[in-house]
């Protein structure tokens, strides 16, 4: 007599902080939970993000977004990522809080599904729970993985660490006398930083302005309009 047998399903487990996971077995587990908006696999150890606050993370946040998305609007050939999803290695699927990224002729590309695959020139991270994370695991893979600039801004700390790839390690790059960083790898995006802490989103903006009329800034255009022709 022959036994119906009834087959057994798999059940894919959920997502839980600390999980030590490949990188195929997270985006598994991640495609299957929907609600959750941000996980990430730093050195094979997933990270799942807590809810955010205004003051903390969330007005910062917009800051960036609006210094970097103004420098995009008027410098040609460039993406900018909010809450993107990065394919770095085999252990590491970040999920930076904001990224800029030459389309043509730069260091990432974008895979058939959507995902950036590769190193952006620039990534930015808001720290405020996350410092630990940030400037320690986040910033070696980071480094190993090229990302020519990393910018954490420590909320609680009230300090910027701007950070540059340079022969396989980071420099951080310190203010001029006037206060104000300048990309190496993205001419003319000028940062104020005390006008940054403070809040003073229309100095910062200044600022940026006062870059994107250099010399230095015409020449970054000219060279990523020659990519798109």
């Amino acid at each position: 007599m022959t036994q119906n047998l009834i087959p057994i399903t798999k059940i894919c487990p959920p997502l839980e902080n600390g999980d030590r996971l490949t990188r195929h077995e997270f985006e598994r587990r991640y495609e299957q939970m929907p609600n959750v908006k941000k996980a990430e696999l730093i050195e094979g150890i997933v990270y799942m993000a807590s809810p955010l606050r205004i003051t903390q993370h969330g007005e910062p946040h917009a800051h960036i977004l609006t210094w970097l998305g103004i420098y995009k609007a008027f410098t040609p050939n460039l993406q900018i990522g909010d809450n993107a999803t990065v394919l770095l290695d085999d252990e590491n699927e970040p999920q930076p809080d904001v990224l800029l990224r030459i389309v043509k002729g730069g260091q990432s590309t974008i895979t058939d599904d959507g995902y950036v695959e590769g190193s952006p020139e620039l990534i930015v991270e808001i720290a405020a729970s996350t410092v630990s994370i940030d400037l320690h695991d986040k910033l070696k893979v980071y480094c190993r993985n090229q990302v020519q600039e990393y910018l954490v801004w420590r909320v609680y700390d009230q300090e910027l660490d701007w950070f540059r790839w340079r022969d396989g390690q980071y420099i951080k790059l310190v203010p001029d006398a006037t206060g104000i960083i300048k990309s190496e790898i993205y001419p003319g995006l000028w940062l104020d930083v005390n006008a940054l802490l403070a809040g003073n989103l229309a100095e910062v903006l200044a600022v940026l302005q006062t870059g994107m009329n250099s010399p230095e800034h015409e020449i970054f255009v000219q060279r990523l309009s020659n990519y798109q022709e």
